[in-house]
């Protein structure tokens, strides 16, 4: 899988991460977004605005790595997702 970006996370931290999507949009908007995440990390919640989409992400267990996808879907239709590597490492 090609991943458009990779970020580091301790096991005890609870951060957010997420993607600008306004290069991409054109002008569009996002009306819908929605977040998928491997098993072994939890999705403690999410957000978006109308050029943004936001996750939260706590646990992971150290030295794995999970992923992250975001799926959305803009006013006028289009549909598209991008996925990150999250590396879980002790800090």
């Amino acid at each position: 899988m090609d991943y458009c970006c990779e970020r580091t996370k301790d096991p005890n931290a609870v951060l957010d991460y997420g993607f600008d999507w306004t290069a991409w949009l054109d002008g569009d908007t996002i009306s819908a977004s929605s977040w998928a995440v491997s098993t072994g990390i939890t999705k403690d919640s999410d957000s978006k605005t109308t050029t943004t989409t936001t996750i939260w992400l706590s646990g992971g267990t150290n030295g794995r790595n999970y992923e992250a996808t975001n799926s959305i879907q803009t006013a006028a239709g289009r549909k598209t997702d991008r996925t990150m590597l999250i590396k879980v490492r002790e800090q």
